[in-house]
């Protein structure tokens, strides 16, 4: 069998086999739950969002729907905040915090379904043409609905064509959304069940975006061939707790 052929096991339910069954899950053996986003340091850049309350140039979803597609070609016109903290609500916005069964963490209830409400990734983004906000990586704070300024890079276009092995459009687009999973957030209640689990929530929150752009009249494409040692460097992820699986570059496009 070709080794290629070997991953197909990963898409499979193991739900019904012993594959982890001789395992306990962390869960299940008292550890405490990993925090649900990463904490944002008290000397952090942190610029606030305004409120997801935008009214949508096509607020009917049935032409949402039907007039959803990957849109490569942007124009130079950046896009507005509002519009950034619309398509960042409609992607990993909380409408519910609440505690966890026996005060274990927080469970947090989203725009978007998760296995077990695990919610398992980490929004960054790279900005190169938002009305108000620097040029610069940043990470999306769900709890708090803000962004939390990472640090510039040199050349930042150029290097964001690299990771996506060629694609320039996303180097050029105003906005890259980058979507990095914490593996222990599912691995931690459904052991190695999580991973398929973790995958499909990606393609959530990936269509949620989709739609939320084409609801401003925005484009955007999923990507997933990149370079994943670029990406993972880029964002300065250690590649192996938390590392990229989905990004989608978002700009506006031209109506007509």
């Amino acid at each position: 069998m070709k080794e290629w052929k070997k991953n197909r096991e990963m898409m499979k339910s193991h739900f019904d086999s012993r594959t982890f069954a001789d395992e306990e899950s962390d869960q299940n053996m008292g550890v405490e739950p990993p925090a649900v986003e990463i904490k944002t340091p008290e000397d952090a850049q942190v610029i606030p969002l305004p409120e997801p309350g935008i009214t949508p140039v096509k607020s009917d979803i049935s032409r949402c729907i039907l007039e959803r597609r990957s849109r490569r070609k942007y124009t130079d016109e950046a896009i507005s905040t509002g519009e950034l903290s619309y398509m960042l609500w409609a992607t990993q916005g909380i409408k519910k915090a609440i505690p966890a069964y026996g005060n274990t963490g927080t469970v947090t209830i989203r725009t978007v379904p998760s296995a077990g409400a695990r919610h398992p990734f980490e929004t960054y983004l790279a900005i190169n043409n938002v009305t108000g906000i620097e040029q610069g990586i940043y990470r999306y704070s769900s709890l708090n609905h803000n962004l939390v300024f990472l640090f510039n890079v040199t050349e930042v276009q150029n290097k964001l064509t690299e990771a996506a092995v060629g694609q320039s459009f996303v180097g050029n687009a105003p906005v890259v959304f980058f979507w990095a999973c914490k593996p222990y957030l599912g691995e931690w209640r459904y052991k190695g069940e999580s991973h398929k689990a973790m995958l499909l929530d990606a393609g959530h929150v990936c269509q949620n975006l989709y739609l939320a752009a084409e609801s401003l009249n925005l484009g955007t494409v999923a990507i997933a061939a990149y370079s994943q040692e670029k990406v993972d460097n880029l964002l300065k992820l250690d590649g192996k707790d938390e590392f990229v699986v989905y990004l989608a570059p978002v700009g506006r496009v031209e109506i007509g």
